[in-house]
């Protein structure tokens, strides 16, 4: 597959079918994937590999500790802003919108919404889970690092003509996931990616999240001038 078509064909993908994934696919895409670019190369990055019992039993006790209390879990950094300002405010309202409307669940209808929401923590039934934890000894340069790889983990997967959700739903529950996965002191855990094939027939894996033109974030100087003195 050529880099772009797996860029471009790269979607949060919210189904997923039951149809495994070999371990040695799994480990095709870490090695690909660990040739993110990290400063000084420290490679920040640590994955945790789930499957079979495992994770169904990690996914079980994650999704009791959503329901019953929520709010006793928090993420150990912060990836949403307090305040949210526009126009990310509207962007993120738009994108929520779109998928409770391609999944024909109403804005008022919180149970569906909730039941939605949940299924995060099964890994949208992917039969394989990744944890990706950092190093808290680190500081934000690192972060950009641990987000390049993660970036090159779902198009390495998208190489391997499967799909991926990353999900920064996860990073609550690192007190869960420490219970089944010897997670070190020093490690943050900074989000799941579930990996697997896409159930093409769910009304979620239709959605095409929508992308700002390049000329509404970029702009564009000295760059004729250059093309011309090169020529």
């Amino acid at each position: 597959m050529h880099v772009d078509h797996a860029i471009q064909s790269r979607k949060s993908v919210r189904r997923f079918l039951p149809t495994g994934v070999s371990p040695e696919v799994v480990r095709h895409i870490l090695k690909v994937a660990s040739r993110a670019p990290s400063g000084n190369n420290i490679q920040p990055w640590r994955v945790y590999v789930v499957g079979g019992e495992i994770r169904e039993a990690l996914c079980r006790d994650i999704l009791q500790a959503a329901r019953e209390e929520p709010e006793r879990h928090q993420a150990e950094y912060t990836y949403y802003p307090t305040q949210w300002v526009e126009p990310y405010r509207e962007r993120r309202r738009r994108n929520g919108f779109a998928l409770y409307e391609q999944l024909g669940i109403e804005r008022d209808d919180h149970q569906r919404r909730e039941q939605q929401m949940l299924r995060n923590y099964q890994f949208f039934d992917a039969p394989v889970g990744l944890l990706v934890t950092l190093d808290r000894r680190l500081n934000t340069g690192s972060y950009l690092d641990v987000g390049m790889f993660i970036q090159n983990i779902l198009i390495a997967a998208r190489g391997q003509q499967l799909h991926t959700c990353a999900q920064a739903a996860f990073a609550p529950f690192h007190d869960v996931v420490r219970r089944h996965l010897p997670l070190g002191d020093d490690e943050i855990l900074v989000c799941g990616i579930a990996l697997g094939h896409g159930d093409n027939e769910a009304p979620e894996n239709w959605l095409q999240s929508e992308r700002q033109p390049v000329e509404t974030f970029a702009s564009f100087h000295g760059l004729r001038e250059a093309q011309r003195e090169a020529c």
